[in-house]
């Protein structure tokens, strides 16, 4: 059990919460730099999976941040220990980027197109019709559908992109075989997270723009929830929701000065 004057542990979102696309959300830096002063534990998580930890290091450095790889989380590092834990030594047919091959190598996996225990969906920037096709005629021999997240689109400069969620329900469509997704809204991906820092639910902070996928998985997971407005979620939307945050901020910023008592419980 935590100690009740222990820090808060916090896992705040990437995209929407500390960085809009390439840019710094203001104040980002000065609330990061206030938890390392307190000697607050916490994880940069994001449901992407084409980024390796490293590359998302550097992502964030040139935004401004210093994160260092062990303190970001990503839904291919969650679906590696999944899978590890599931069915350790095990083989995938993968469809994504670096971010999920290397996960699941350094997890100790084969990757083949032989026969594999699982097809694993990830994010793509090109999604290949071959490479889909193979995991459709996988999936209807046998093999388990696992994809690392539920969003259906992502943003790019020229408009929004099918990502994870759509191809995944088009392999559904074709297969008849549901995918069992890893990333937000999953807790599961809140509570890999928490074991990885060795911390407890109970005094822990999940920091997100989106109701749907950041809220919703800390609220399940047993986490304080805080909702910025920097992202997606505005305070109408948020307003629908048959849930709700444990605090609405306007930025990230607002927490500055706040981070050992965020919700002036005294």
């Amino acid at each position: 059990m935590a100690s009740s004057n222990a820090p808060w542990t916090y896992l705040t979102d990437m995209d929407g919460v500390l960085v809009h696309e390439e840019h710094l959300v203001p104040g980002a830096d000065d609330f990061l730099a206030e938890l390392r002063s307190s000697g607050a534990d916490f994880l940069v998580l994001t449901n992407n999976s084409i980024y390796t930890p490293r590359d998302l290091r550097a992502r964030l450095l040139h935004s401004g941040l210093d994160v260092p790889e062990s303190a970001i989380w990503t839904s291919a590092l969650a679906t590696a220990k999944f899978l590890q834990e599931q069915r350790p030594g095990g083989s995938a047919f993968v469809i994504g980027e670096a971010g999920l091959t290397t996960a699941l190598h350094e997890a100790g996996y084969i990757l083949t197109e032989t026969d594999p225990d699982y097809v694993v969906l990830g994010e793509t920037r090109t999604y290949s019709f071959t490479a889909i096709t193979r995991a459709i005629r996988l999936i209807e021999r046998g093999a388990r559908f696992i994809a690392t997240n539920p969003d259906p689109t992502g943003p790019s400069r020229e408009g929004v992109l099918p990502a994870t969620g759509s191809i995944a329900a088009l392999i559904e469509r074709a297969t008849g075989k549901s995918p069992y997704y890893v990333g937000k809204p999953n807790p599961l991906m809140m509570r890999s997270a928490l074991r990885s820092l060795g911390a407890h639910s109970e005094h822990t902070i999940m920091i997100g723009d989106r109701m749907d996928t950041d809220v919703h998985s800390g609220i399940e997971a047993g986490l304080k929830t805080v909702l910025v407005l920097s992202g997606i979620s505005t305070r109408e939307s948020a307003d629908r929701y048959p849930f709700k945050p444990t605090l609405i901020a306007d930025t990230i910023a607002d927490l500055v000065g706040r981070t050992a008592d965020p919700f002036g419980a005294g």
